[in-house]
């Protein structure tokens, strides 16, 4: 039975699992996990009736589990899931959706190797996380989307090391490669998640030539890799704060299950940690427990308040509240019943529209609509 704290589920859609949801406008936009299924789109004028208005189908040995939707254009991403057909290739799916109703395919970007992974779009610029050839893993780039007919690259960034082709000394032969995960922009800074190696914070004043700032690591202290790094809106405490989610996935070592940091960056030069979140209960005694027990990570859209809501794998949604980032706490939960056919819930990823209603997609199938009392 569904847990509910200061939350209440007003929707449900039964649908294919999924990696993100967006909402823009009225339509909530679903990447699905695995093929066939590609990107889903309803509407959700009414919560508590949620159409299906459009899906777009993909191929096998790929998948379009990120989107994000800005001014009337969608972009997906396509990645290689298994042995996908290289006719298909990875990159970049941009889209028309100034009718959500009848999305038309503008063009496909293409890039080299396994495609993109996640990115942040904000209407005219996408911050992705691509392979490509001569790189060692994902990286950073920066595309202009003015033109969304013909995307074209204003920079790109990685670790010394990744450029392979470059003849860069690789470093990491008994670690893991370097791989971005995503970046997220606010201003003119970009702030990456890099996985086992940790974070970035970039400076892009001048998008041509991205120059990095500050960089931290909790990897291998902390076995997880860092999915996400969210810069909280204004000041707190007369502080400014940033959230760094790690995922409870891809584990160097058996562990507890992950958490999240929080981090002052008021001298951004110098991130230093100021505390930790976890579930109450999750982690009673530092004993290693199953992967996606614990943290996956926060929404990439806040309120304006300073509380946060998370995807906590099989935790479902968790709540917490940043008014005090030196002891941040939970103030609500929903706790979704796992889907039909799986032991637990697997809640991937949240996100919020202009109502303040929350949208939480499980990996496995479906996605709740929830309202809560907190915002």
């Amino acid at each position: 039975m569904a847990r509910a704290e200061n939350t209440k589920q007003i929707g449900h859609i039964d649908c294919p699992g999924g990696g993100q949801v967006w909402v823009d406008g009225n339509y909530l936009y679903v990447g699905h996990m695995r093929p066939p299924s590609g990107t889903s789109i309803y509407d959700v004028s009414d919560p508590s009736k949620p159409v299906l208005v459009h899906r777009i189908e993909l191929p096998v040995g790929w998948h379009s589990h990120k989107v994000r939707a800005a001014d009337g254009i969608m972009i997906v991403n396509h990645e290689r899931l298994g042995q996908g057909d290289q006719a298909f290739g990875g990159g970049l799916g941009i889209y028309d959706v100034a009718d959500p109703r009848n999305p038309r395919e503008i063009c496909k970007w293409r890039t080299a190797g396994k495609g993109v992974h996640r990115y942040d779009f904000d209407g005219r610029y996408a911050y992705i996380s691509p392979t490509a050839e001569g790189y060692v893993g994902n990286f950073v780039m920066i595309l202009d989307l003015q033109n969304p007919e013909d995307p074209m690259e204003v920079g790109r960034w990685w670790i010394p090391g990744q450029w392979e082709a470059g003849g860069e000394d690789y470093p990491w032969n008994e670690y893991v490669p370097p791989r971005c995960h995503h970046p997220l922009r606010v201003g003119d800074r970009l702030f990456v998640s890099y996985w086992h190696h940790g974070f970035f914070i970039l400076d892009i004043s001048d998008m041509s030539q991205p120059r990095a700032i500050a960089a931290r690591n909790t990897s291998p202290a902390f076995p997880h890799p860092t999915h996400t790094c969210l810069r909280l809106p204004g000041t707190i405490k007369g502080r400014q704060v940033m959230i760094v989610a790690d995922e409870d996935v891809a584990k160097l070592y058996p562990s507890a299950p992950a958490f999240t940091w929080t981090y002052d960056i008021t001298d951004e030069s110098n991130p230093t940690p100021i505390s930790t979140f976890q579930v109450p209960g999750v982690d009673v005694d530092g004993s290693p427990q199953v992967p996606m027990t614990g943290c996956h990570q926060p929404s990439e859209r806040l309120t304006g308040t300073a509380v946060v809501p998370y995807a906590w794998f099989a935790q479902g949604l968790r709540l917490v509240d940043y008014s005090d980032p030196f002891l941040p706490r939970e103030v609500g939960c929903y706790e979704a019943d796992p889907p039909e056919g799986f032991e637990r819930a697997s809640s991937n990823d949240v996100t919020l529209d202009h109502r303040g209603l929350i949208y939480l997609i499980d990996r496995q199938r479906g996605v709740d609509i929830i309202e809560t009392t907190v915002f």
